[in-house]
């Protein structure tokens, strides 16, 4: 064999080798984040274990109908509530002070009752900063919750508000629409009708007939079994809600465990 051949051979050898012996380097994975689930910012009602309730009141206070009402609470020993008016306030501080006081909620509903969902965020700001204040003026703390007259505000509005004061917006499951001033006994029915455990109940505390209805309607909630309190002990209660099977699951299980028909049954026989 020539020297030639042979060297031909072990620069073959070495060739193949390195070819077939190194293994390919591994892509550099690339880091995936879950997507993170967008906190939740608006409350109609809570998922609770328990039957807790909380009892709202809008507009006030009243410089008659609010007093009443909390002497009515006072009796009952229960905690609302109360989303009260910017001007309200400074117009009556000391009703306001007193509610804190006496251990229930204060919250925001605007400076004057306007429709949030037609003005611009400046004006949105401007009622909501004014109110704020005189809260704090009132009762040394600034609200965490607020909720938009009407009910009506844009998706837009929910998270810059949430963003630029930091508050949770509550809307509600229970409406007697007392604002309506049906009379007492149906305020009072209609409340009993749709509350349920987790509920936010909206009421007002400037109609006659809403004060009116409230010691029975207490009474008769207690007598359910229900517990009142504030907004925003609701929310500290809320627990995940658990799901239901799926459909086409719930459907396969039903499809095994169903008997054979019966030649000329029917549903219901």
């Amino acid at each position: 064999m020539s020297i030639y051949r042979l060297l031909f051979i072990c620069v073959a050898t070495l060739i193949i080798t390195v070819a077939f012996g190194a293994e390919p380097a591994s892509p550099t994975p690339r880091e995936t984040r879950a997507p993170t689930k967008e906190a939740k910012v608006t409350f109609n009602a809570v998922h609770v274990d328990g039957p807790y309730i909380a009892m709202t009141f809008d507009d006030g206070p009243s410089a008659t109908l609010t007093p009443k009402l909390l002497d009515i609470l006072a009796a009952h020993h229960i905690k609302v509530t109360f989303f009260v008016l910017g001007e309200n306030v400074t117009e009556h501080p000391e009703i306001v002070a007193r509610a804190a006081r006496e251990g229930h909620e204060i919250a925001s509903h605007s400076w004057s009752h306007p429709n949030f969902a037609k003005m611009s965020l400046e004006s949105v700001r401007s009622q909501l900063q004014r109110t704020d204040d005189a809260i704090n003026n009132a009762t040394g703390k600034r609200p965490t919750l607020f909720r938009p007259p009407y009910g009506s505000i844009t998706e837009r509005e929910k998270h810059w508000i949430h963003d630029e004061f930091g508050y949770d917006v509550i809307l509600w499951d229970v409406d007697p629409l007392d604002w309506k001033r049906p009379g007492p006994a149906i305020v009072r029915s209609r409340i009993l009708k749709e509350t349920r455990p987790g509920s936010i109940v909206l009421s007002h505390d400037i109609h006659p007939g809403t004060i009116e209805a409230m010691p029975s309607t207490l009474d008769q909630l207690e007598a359910k079994g229900f517990k009142f309190v504030t907004v925003s002990e609701l929310l500290a209660m809320a627990s995940p809600v658990t799901p239901y099977p799926k459909a086409e699951a719930v459907g396969k299980t039903a499809a095994k465990a169903a008997p054979p028909a019966v030649p000329g049954s029917s549903p219901g026989d």
